[in-house]
Order: structure tokens, then sequence, then C-alpha cells
């Protein structure tokens, strides 16, 4: 894939889970607008997410979810690795991830990491996040970390 594609995408992934950083830690202001503009505005209205557990959610379920545990988390981290632009097609790209949480309360562990493929809408303007299907890394990658961020 081109270095243009694979920056913006790297970019989009990388913008909405310093989102939830700063949305789970308190440090960004609990606001509609901010809402809106930082986590709304990034997905398509029918996106749907396949959890690592495997429970599929609605943008509705989620935004609510996220919604209600504003500064659930007040150590939570994110590092955002390995991120491969895996195919596009006209305005359809495919992404794969791996998303390592540190200090997520909500999560069991709290230390995790997890690989997911995303499916985004190209808009010329913004990427628009449409699907996304997340797994649990295995034990003993997980394990091994590094949770040094």
């Amino acid at each position: 894939m081109d270095d243009a594609l694979t920056q913006r995408v790297t970019r989009e992934i990388k913008g909405l889970h310093e989102f939830f950083v700063d949305w789970f830690t308190g440090r960004t202001p609990n606001t509609a607008s901010e809402f809106a503009e930082r986590f709304e505005a990034r997905f398509c209205p029918d996106f749907l997410i396949i959890q690592p557990a495997g429970e599929v959610g609605t943008l509705a379920g989620l935004t609510g979810a996220i919604r209600q545990n504003y500064g659930c988390s007040p150590g939570f981290a994110i590092a955002i690795r390995r991120v491969n632009v895996r195919w596009r097609h006209g305005d359809v790209v495919l992404a794969t991830y791996e998303e390592w949480q540190r200090n997520a309360r909500k999560s069991n562990p709290p230390d995790n990491g997890r690989t997911a493929t995303v499916v985004f809408v190209d808009r010329g303007d913004c990427l628009q996040w449409l699907h996304v299907h997340e797994t649990w890394l295995p034990p003993q990658v997980m394990a091994a970390g590094p949770f040094d961020f």
C-alpha cells in the first residue's frame, strides 16, 4: 500500500485511541461538543464492533458505554503498534493493528493486548470507522509485553 494511505490510517487509529485515553482518564472536557468532534464524527452510522470476547456492539451501544465511563480509569494508557493497511478497493480500506492497554479498569486483565481488524470508508477528508473486530493476543504474548508506555 502507499505510504500516504498508511500514514492517514495510522493517524486515524492513533487519534481515536488518544481520545479514549483522554476520555477515560478525564483529561478532556466532558462536553457534548468535545465528544461529538473527537468520537462520534469518526463513525459510520451503521458501525459494528466485535469485542475480544465475541460480544457484538453497535455505535449506539458503544457511544453509551463510553459516555458513561468518563474519568473511570485515571492511570489508563494505550499504545498502538503494527498498523498495516491490508487492502483498498474504491473508498473501502482494510487495516490491522495491535492495541495494548495499561491500567484499563474496565478490562480483565487491566493490562492487555488485542489485535484488531478495521474497515474504513474513505470520505476523502476523513476515514470513517465502519467495522472493527478485536481478538485477545495470546496470553504468552501479553505476558511478554511490553507495557512500558
